[in-house]
């Protein structure tokens, strides 16, 4: 009757060391899948330091991006710490002049390795003071009525 009654309590402990050993199995199929991949070989900047940590920014860019967007765009406001333009002067490779033009490029080497989608550029001009000719505008124009 002891055993039947702690039941609840080995089932429990049974699920936790269950999960435990899913993570620890996941962790080393995780390592060794990244094992061998070599981090992208990027150009430095042109700046003498980034506009915040370099840590703080590979990981919070799009955030930061999406949102100087938004204050950019709906509310009128304009700032350039957080400046996507700034980002390409200053990141533009020496090579090309381009953030995303060729593989070895700043954006295109990065964004690669991380297998993250990199769409700025349906919009965006790739090299500093160019202007992207075929842009559509974000805003729907609004012509008044017909």
């Amino acid at each position: 009757m002891a055993i039947m009654a702690n039941l609840p309590v080995l089932g429990k402990w049974f699920r936790i060391f269950a999960c435990l050993g899913a993570m620890a199995f996941t962790a080393i199929a995780s390592t060794q899948a990244v094992a061998g991949v070599d981090l992208p070989k990027l150009e430095h900047g042109k700046g003498d330091q980034c506009v915040d940590d370099v840590a703080f920014i590979r990981r919070h860019h799009p955030d930061l991006l999406k949102h100087h967007r938004d204050e950019t765009v709906r509310l009128g406001i304009r700032t350039t710490k957080y400046s996507l333009k700034k980002c390409v002067e200053c990141h533009a490779g020496s090579k090309t002049g381009s953030v995303a033009s060729s593989e070895e490029d700043f954006c295109v080497a990065c964004h690669r390795y991380a297998g993250a989608k990199l769409d700025c550029w349906d919009c965006h001009a790739t090299k500093p003071g160019k202007q992207v000719p075929d842009a559509k505008p974000v805003l729907p124009q609004h012509g008044g009525s017909k």
